[in-house]
């Protein structure tokens, strides 16, 4: 199986290069965050077309997150449990949810799609919200692999946080003064990864950003962070035997300001092939 994730910024703006990547590069799933749109207005058959089935998962022009699949999708979940919501002026457990998380299995792989809240500023009732959502990501995590651990568990996508100082390049964003590097949402990360996920790149690709923004030359200048993720769990890690970041992606006619993430996985190889690298 060759997985992605992409916050594609918006899927109307930008279907064509979207299928065009997932068709080149041979993607069988390919986890979308931002699509910007409702679910029925995401342009379903230009996947179809292309041999993909979609689903989609959006309530208007902001957020939103989608799955296309070369396989069955099943098991298809909005939202993991206790996952918070969020409205402006909105507090208490009631908040209306946003389209943030979109859940399935795919050839035995649980799969999420994931565009973890930006947080706004630090202080922000959004930056509480984030904290609260990553709370709950954790939550689910530990418990689903404490009830199958052997289960693979991909939880892909775009968690606004750049884990170490290692992945932001950014001047602008500064400990202290910014979201994406406060301390409580680099715990909140690394709490994640210790209920039982990996991040299956970082080993294969050590250097290298997911996305600049658009101001300010940041692409040219290579002022970029890494905060798009493919976590993994250990049976789903033990499968991996590659890994991109395809940065050029971010280069050409309108592009996303982030790029695709890419991870090859091969289950059957598990217990023949003693010289894969090791990952975690």
């Amino acid at each position: 199986m060759r997985l992605a994730t992409w916050n594609v910024n918006s899927i109307r703006a930008r279907v064509d290069r979207i299928v065009d990547f997932a068709v080149r590069e041979h993607i069988d799933v390919l986890a979308m965050q931002e699509i910007k749109c409702k679910t029925e207005q995401f342009p379903f058959e230009k996947f179809e077309a292309a041999g993909f089935e979609v689903e989609a998962y959006g309530f208007s022009q902001w957020n939103g997150v989608a799955i296309a699949s070369r396989k069955p999708i099943e098991n298809v979940r909005t939202a993991f449990p206790d996952m918070p919501g969020f409205a402006k002026g909105h507090e208490g457990p009631d908040a209306p949810q946003e389209a943030r998380a979109l859940g399935a299995t795919i050839d035995g792989v649980e799969v999420w799609s994931l565009y973890v809240p930006n947080g706004r500023a630090l202080g922000d009732p959004h930056y509480d919200y984030k904290l609260h959502w990553l709370k709950a990501l954790e939550q689910y995590t530990r418990q689903t692999l404490a009830a199958s651990p052997d289960l693979p568990l991909a939880l892909v996508g775009d968690f606004n946080i750049a884990p170490t100082d290692a992945d932001n390049g950014d001047p602008t964003v500064v400990q202290g003064f910014a979201t994406h590097v406060s301390p409580p949402e680099r715990e909140a990360f690394a709490a994640i990864e210790a209920a039982g996920v990996h991040d299956v790149v970082r080993p294969l690709v050590p250097t290298g950003f997911t996305y600049w923004d658009y101001k300010q030359l940041r692409f040219p200048r290579n002022e970029g962070m890494r905060i798009d993720f493919v976590l993994g769990s250990s049976a789903l890690a033990d499968a991996v035997t590659g890994a991109e970041i395809h940065r050029n992606e971010r280069k050409g006619e309108a592009p996303s300001d982030h790029v695709p993430v890419v991870v090859d996985l091969d289950f059957a190889s598990d217990e023949d092939d003693d010289d894969r690298p090791m990952i975690f």
